[in-house]
């Protein structure tokens, strides 16, 4: 088994009860550390994502992995009805939404089949044990045609990008994150991009699921990536 002290990647099977005691840990400073490590970028990058969505005012969507509200409030401010859902009980007690929360796991959602119009999902893909029966539960939930918006973290494909990206992901996120939060963690974060397949495998993931019109953009340069689709 692998010594977690030596990596920051918790073997597989640890890796749900790892990653939920991680977010409880950083959940009072998760907001200010995502703001002064992406620059503020990730606001923008919510605000693509809720875009995306293209769905009628009023229209029920679902924030898988919802951390303490971000997109749940970007929802809201579009005109949507959100709800949050999280494993991870620290995150949800330091929410700042007036959306309804619920903890859950994200392959046992306590939503009826096609109830849902949409689901957005801010860079938690990664932090899933698996992928593939994440997104089936997402398209259990979901009617048809309704609308999926995936946003995470990417790896830029210029060169002068991808390395200007890596000393900033791996070197400056753990050692601020440290100073202000938890080394460890925010040591997880930049490794656990290794969890995300390539791109191609990504989309086609998302496509066995149940869903059509899967497309990918990059934003930031490529430090963030964001997929879309609607449900079969």
């Amino acid at each position: 088994m692998t010594d977690t002290r030596e990596s920051p990647l918790p073997p597989t099977a640890d890796k749900a009860r790892a990653v939920e005691d991680m977010f409880d840990r950083i959940a009072p400073r998760y907001d200010l550390l995502n703001r002064m490590l992406t620059l503020r970028m990730d606001v923008g990058w919510r605000r693509v994502a809720v875009r995306s969505l293209r769905l009628p005012a009023g229209s029920a969507v679902l924030d898988l992995a919802c951390g303490t509200g971000d997109l749940c409030r970007a929802l809201a401010a579009a005109g949507y009805n959100p709800i949050g859902a999280d494993f991870s009980a620290g995150m949800l007690a330091a929410a700042h939404t007036d959306s309804p929360l619920v903890r859950a796991d994200a392959t046992r959602l306590p939503f009826g089949d096609h109830s849902l119009a949409g689901i957005t999902c801010g860079f938690a893909l990664r932090n899933f044990v698996e992928l593939t029966p994440v997104l089936e539960e997402c398209a259990r939930v979901l009617r048809p045609h309704a609308r999926i918006a995936l946003l995470d973290v990417n790896e830029p494909t210029s060169a002068p990008a991808r390395a200007v990206h890596g000393f900033w992901f791996r070197r400056v996120v753990p050692f601020v994150g440290g100073l202000v939060s938890d080394r460890q963690a925010y040591a997880y974060l930049p490794a656990s991009t290794v969890y995300l397949p390539p791109r191609a495998e990504l989309l086609d993931l998302v496509r066995r699921a149940g869903f059509t019109d899967v497309a990918h953009r990059s934003l930031g340069a490529g430090a963030a990536q964001l997929i879309t689709g609607a449900r079969a």
